[in-house]
């Protein structure tokens, strides 16, 4: 299939925090490598210039409030004339999916990674702002070669392996980062992400089960949970946890709705299914399953 003409297209994402408010704002790539970091104006104005086409997660830190995450996605159909994808974040009433100040307290063992270590850390952050993902997992091998129990590196080099499809490598170094960390959350719901890429559904339950006890106004844990109860054929369970995921984050990149939407069809509420399908489209149009979804709307009683 030949790529669409916008595929190479870049597009700037500006966005603006309600409250206005002085914050950190990191972008990282929901399904590929890519990660960058800016600080708000006194306004709560934030941009990220150059982006691929695809789904990303906006993470905004403020201090007193906590992190707050939600997915957006950058394309043509969601992009003004000039090439501009605007949102805005309220504050108030979204989730603190990460806790409240997460980065109050700092665990011994990151106290205990060396500054040198770090630099690589941070090396590898900016040549994925680069797209240079095999540059980026060169320096974060190195960051745990200065300092093996780098749980956070450990943790994105899982990630890596994930968004590029090497589900056994990524459990593997989810795996290491919890080994060194044990009560790390990243890790521990990555690695329920990995173990349902690899269709191990009892242990992907456990996991994600954990997940979401832990963090319970997390989406993605959520999504995930939802999943593998889908794939396990517990319907009323995964519906559950496919709602809260939605409340959470309504454009999750997991895409919630797909599933939902299966799931009503084989209860044939079709005008359920009609209806998440219709909310995918509008919040996804330029997803590569859009296309699909279209004609599947279109062959609906």
């Amino acid at each position: 299939m030949t790529a669409p003409a916008w595929a190479q297209q870049r597009f700037d994402l500006e966005g603006r925090l309600r409250p206005a408010m002085s914050a950190s704002v990191s972008l990282h790539g929901a399904t590929t490598p890519f990660s960058a970091n800016t600080l708000t104006d006194p306004g709560g104005r934030f941009r990220f210039r150059k982006l691929d086409a695809g789904d990303y997660t906006i993470v905004a830190y403020a201090p007193g409030r906590g992190e707050v995450r939600r997915t957006v996605a950058v394309g043509p159909s969601l992009a003004d004339r000039k090439g501009r994808v605007r949102i805005e974040l309220d504050l108030e009433s979204l989730p603190a999916q990460g806790g409240v100040a997460p980065r109050a307290t700092v665990s011994v063992t990151t106290l205990s990674i060396p500054d040198k270590a770090w630099r690589e850390y941070e090396n590898a952050n900016r040549k994925l702002g680069q797209r240079d993902v095999d540059a980026a997992v060169a320096h974060l091998e190195k960051a745990v070669e200065i300092a093996p129990h780098f749980a956070q590196a450990w943790n994105h080099l899982g990630t890596i392996a994930y968004q590029t499809r090497q589900f056994p490598l990524a459990e593997e170094r989810f795996r290491e980062a919890l080994r060194h960390d044990a009560n790390a959350y990243e890790p521990l719901v990555n690695l329920g992400g990995a173990l349902l890429a690899l269709d191990r559904l009892d242990e992907a339950a456990q996991v994600n089960i954990h997940a979401v006890l832990v963090r319970p106004n997390d989406a993605l844990a959520n999504s995930q949970l939802g999943m593998t109860y889908f794939a396990l054929g517990k319907l009323n369970l995964a519906r559950k946890y496919l709602v809260e995921a939605k409340r959470l984050d309504p454009a999750h990149f997991s895409f919630p709705q797909l599933a939902l939407g299966e799931i009503h069809l084989r209860t044939k509420d079709i005008p359920a299914a009609r209806a998440e399908y219709e909310e995918f489209l509008r919040l996804h149009p330029d997803a590569p399953q859009a296309e699909a979804i279209r004609g599947l709307v279109s062959r609906l009683p």
